[in-house]
């Protein structure tokens, strides 16, 4: 532990806070700030109170309860099943969760953006595996999927949904989106819908992005053999039979218009299972995304894009981690993705042989991607790969060129590996408060978890964790919060005063398979039926660790 705490200090730049260096505006880490490199203002106090402030952690739970270290508190803004209005209910199987002030002056009052990512049968259509699906079971899923945008503001330290408010609404795996592309894809410019909706960001210009991860398992895929002849590959669940939408439409990052819930698919970005994607504005306005293929053997990808304030044009990059190079999936330009595919939005379209044929490196679930607001580098999970014996995965760190995020060569490491060491497993979900520190969301399967015969018994239920940038704790992995049974902890975001923390608890009781023996019984509702649900962490813990705020003093 003493040598990983000295690696965090070195990578982190914690040695010498004059000697950090701030990157320009970006829009990923749960706060809108802008860097500022005057430390001059903070004051002597403010720094010796975070260097003798201890925090306390908690040991690994496999209580069914949201369990919280002292100086923290819980209430839940909205679960599944909640009405938001007089037409909608809150979606199942709530993941990232952003937040854009609905008055830049007021911290308290803004709009949510909340990600839904997949439905349990179980639960949400009644289905028990044990019978054929009928199509009004597969409308019931395809609502619950998608996203919401509620409304939200804060009163005497309680997050609230404002009832039928206007921006109030539902995105769907049946909502009209359109393809942000020149050319058609499967003969359309609009699809229907939006699914598999895991980890995204917020542009600079104050719009949702939600990204589509593992879209195979809703209408299938298309496969193709060693000739190029197509093949299609069913879903698990099975919406094909109703529907004849293409698996094309699917794989794509989205962006979602606050105000009236238009959205759109952006084609430049590449087609895989996009985990999150990560947006930096360089100083002439264009755009860097950083977006990684969670999935075994994948691959991490960044965009630049070709114009100001857009994501239509631009070229898409692969990473080659072990040159420390980025690969441009360029048709025009690539002999070799000439020689397989008849264009560019076919490259684009079959991201991942694109990017193996010109010589991306696999990697293991590249997930959440985060900038850190103080260095400018770069932090991804890897989950795990299983199959490659990581079983309990890590963080990558990428330091870009001259720290330039359009820079085309990078230096990567390890910043640290999961495993009892360390004291957690399966990185997933990443954020960085004001003062810099860094939370991580952790993902062990609940098949898995809390199993004598599996190798994650010790760290019991999925759990939040911090690592603290400065004080006695720096480097330190400190567990804060535990999920209840089955579930995990996603979409941690900060309110921009830094003093509420945005959390998702998503599928508890996921192994349940007898309605009146539920896994799990979270949030206690009456009917002791499980429900995903977003959460508001507040207390002293929350705002001292944001005492220090380094990104705007």
């Amino acid at each position: 532990m003493d040598y990983n705490r000295r690696q965090f200090i070195s990578f982190m730049g914690k040695a010498s806070i004059a000697s950090l260096v701030l990157p320009q505006f970006l829009m990923s880490c749960g706060n809108t700030a802008t860097p500022t490199k005057d430390f001059n203002k903070i004051s002597k106090e403010r720094l010796q109170a975070l260097k003798d402030f201890v925090l306390k952690g908690i040991p690994a739970s496999d209580k069914d309860d949201l369990v919280l270290a002292n100086g923290l508190n819980y209430h839940t803004i909205i679960k599944w099943g909640d009405t938001i209005s007089d037409t909608d209910t809150f979606g199942f199987n709530n993941d990232y969760t952003c937040f854009i002030p609905f008055n830049n002056d007021d911290p308290k009052d803004g709009l949510l953006w909340v990600n839904h990512e997949y439905i349990n049968p179980f639960f949400v259509s009644d289905f028990n595996y044990q019978q054929e699906k009928t199509k009004a079971q597969v409308d019931k899923e395809m609502y619950n999927v998608g996203g919401s945008i509620v409304r939200i503001k804060e009163k005497n330290g309680v997050w609230q949904v404002v009832q039928n408010d206007p921006h109030n609404r539902r995105i769907t795996a049946q909502t009209d989106i359109a393809l942000n592309w020149d050319a058609p894809i499967k003969g359309k410019t609009s699809v229907k819908g939006t699914l598999a909706n895991c980890s995204g960001g917020i542009t600079p210009w104050k719009t949702f992005i939600t990204c589509e991860e593992n879209y195979d398992g809703f209408l299938g895929e298309t496969e193709y053999d060693k000739n190029n002849v197509e093949s299609h590959r069913n879903s698990g669940y099975g919406w094909e039979k109703f529907y004849n939408y293409p698996p094309e439409h699917y794989g794509w990052v989205v962006e979602i218009n606050p105000k009236d819930g238009k959205a759109q698919k952006h084609i430049a970005l590449g087609r895989f299972a996009h985990e999150c994607c990560t947006l930096y504005e360089l100083k002439d306005k264009r755009v860097v995304a950083y977006t990684g293929d969670d999935h075994n053997d994948e691959h991490l990808y960044k965009f630049i894009s070709s114009k100001p304030s857009s994501l239509k044009e631009g070229t898409l990059y692969v990473a080659d981690t072990i040159n420390g190079k980025w690969l441009a999936l360029d048709w025009e330009n690539q002999p070799v993705l000439k020689a397989k595919f008849k264009n560019q939005t076919e490259v684009l379209i079959r991201a991942r042989e694109a990017a193996k044929l010109i010589g991306a490196t696999p990697l293991n679930r590249p997930e959440d991607i985060e900038i850190d607001p103080i260095t400018g580098h770069i932090f991804i999970t890897l989950t795990n790969n299983k199959p490659k014996g990581d079983l309990h995965g890590s963080i990558l760190k990428i330091e870009e060129t001259n720290d330039n995020f359009d820079a085309l060569t990078f230096k990567v490491s390890t910043y640290i590996a999961g495993g009892e060491e360390n004291g957690f497993s399966c990185p997933d979900n990443l954020a960085f408060d004001m003062a810099g520190n860094l939370w991580i969301t952790t993902d062990i399967s609940g098949s898995s978890m809390n199993r004598p015969d599996k190798p994650y018994l010790s760290f019991k239920n999925n759990s939040l964790f911090v690592i603290p940038r400065l004080g006695k704790d720096a480097g330190k992995v400190i567990r804060v919060v535990s999920a209840p049974k089955d579930a995990e902890l996603t979409g941690p975001w900060f309110s921009p005063d830094g003093k509420t923390l945005f959390l998702s608890v998503q599928h508890p009781g996921e192994e349940t398979k007898d309605l009146s023996k539920p896994t799990s019984t979270w949030p206690f509702d009456a009917d002791n039926i499980p429900k995903p649900a977003v959460v508001a962490i507040t207390g002293d813990l929350i705002e001292k660790m944001n005492r220090l705020n380094l990104i705007e003093v």
